[in-house]
């Protein structure tokens, strides 16, 4: 199983494909933080470098915004248009009765609140802000932040650039996708989508599936794939899918170290993540506040945590791990972390630090 997932999402070996190929295989990245992509596709890539991803986005190719599970993804811009609105009754559920934007926004017609941004939005880009607070002019007394949550539930949109650019920052400025992408090709269904997921991450349950898209109610989907699809059981007894042609490596095939950055999909694609990640590193690499810290991989399991620190005149690479690692372990490390800093740090020659982090 692990052996598998590193082989599909190009971490048992950097691919030599151009970004937009890479984003279709991996469907989407995840985009919480602005630069958590480029350190996606640096793990991936042969000889990537942020302008292949920075000019992509610039010429809208490839755009963020709110997709799967509420959150921002990066894709490709027919992918996005794609698959949003195949996403949408997931997304609906963050608006429930129960929620406390659900509360807030007792008594009023989300579907008005997403009509009225659409409509702010036809004369222009806004930033998050703007919009939070055009549409609390519209419904003075109601909660601004949860006016601007129904928006982005109820109206596909995009972040804009500079946001989201290599080494560069700037507010979240939204603009509604119909007014910038085509619309999507018709004929592509929740099937299709099930079968890219398990192209990039399976086999998979269909509860693995359903955590990845945020989706529930997929076993009819998958039952009618089944006779398509190559069926496995795991050890619990679960039925596990996957596509027939799809690579699925020996277990003991060797894969390198990692270095993952925050919230990276392969540690997100699974509710049984035990094939990447204990429960107890699960722990480990989660903030209080919800954070998915940038991981280390060793063996193709998570190991620690990474962090860059650039000082004035310094950069040093901290890796803090799980366990005290093996003399070739912590050598393929250290050359892994140079690889690194020479992508990502902001001095050159920086000193690399492995410890063993605290429980």
């Amino acid at each position: 199983m692990n052996r598998a997932l590193l082989a599909r999402q190009h971490l048992s070996r950097r691919a030599e494909i151009p970004v937009a190929e890479a984003l279709e295989r991996l469907i989407a990245l995840q985009a919480q933080a602005a630069q958590a992509p480029y350190f996606a596709l640096w793990a991936r890539l042969k000889d990537f470098a942020p302008p292949q991803l920075s000019d992509r986005l610039e010429d809208f190719s490839l755009v963020r915004g709110t997709l799967i599970r509420g959150t921002l993804h990066l894709a490709t811009a027919p992918d996005f248009a794609a698959i949003r609105p195949l996403i949408q009754r997931g997304l609906d559920g963050v608006l429930t009765d129960g929620s406390v934007h659900g509360r807030a926004l007792a008594g009023l017609d989300p579907a008005k609140i997403a009509a009225m941004a659409r409509s702010l939005l036809r004369r222009g880009p806004l930033t998050t802000a703007e919009l939070r607070d055009a549409l609390a002019e519209h419904w003075p007394g109601r909660d601004p932040q949860a006016l601007a949550m129904a928006a982005r539930v109820h109206l596909p949109m995009l972040q804009l650039p500079p946001r989201g650019l290599w080494g560069r920052s700037g507010q979240p400025t939204l603009a509604a996708v119909e007014d910038r992408l085509a619309a999507p090709e018709p004929g592509f269904a929740l099937a299709d989508l099930v079968r890219r997921y398990l192209a990039a991450f399976g086999p998979a349950s269909v509860a693995d599936a359903q955590a990845w898209l945020g989706l529930s109610r997929l076993a009819s989907t998958f039952e009618a794939l089944r006779p398509s699809l190559a069926v496995f059981r795991s050890e619990d007894g679960v039925d596990l899918f996957d596509l027939p042609e799809a690579e699925r490596p020996p277990g003991d095939a060797e894969t390198p170290v990692r270095f993952l950055g925050e919230f990276d999909n392969v540690l997100l694609a699974h509710d049984d993540r035990t094939r990447i990640m204990s429960a107890d590193h699960k722990r480990r690499l989660y903030t209080p506040n919800g954070i998915l810290r940038a991981t280390v991989l060793v063996d193709g399991f998570t190991a620690g945590r990474w962090r860059i620190e650039d000082g004035k005149t310094e950069s040093i690479l901290h890796l803090d791990l799980f366990s005290k690692p093996a003399k070739a372990v912590a050598r393929d490390l250290t050359d892994e972390g140079e690889r690194l800093m020479a992508f990502a740090a902001k001095h050159a020659g920086g000193d690399i630090r492995i410890q063993v982090a605290d429980a």
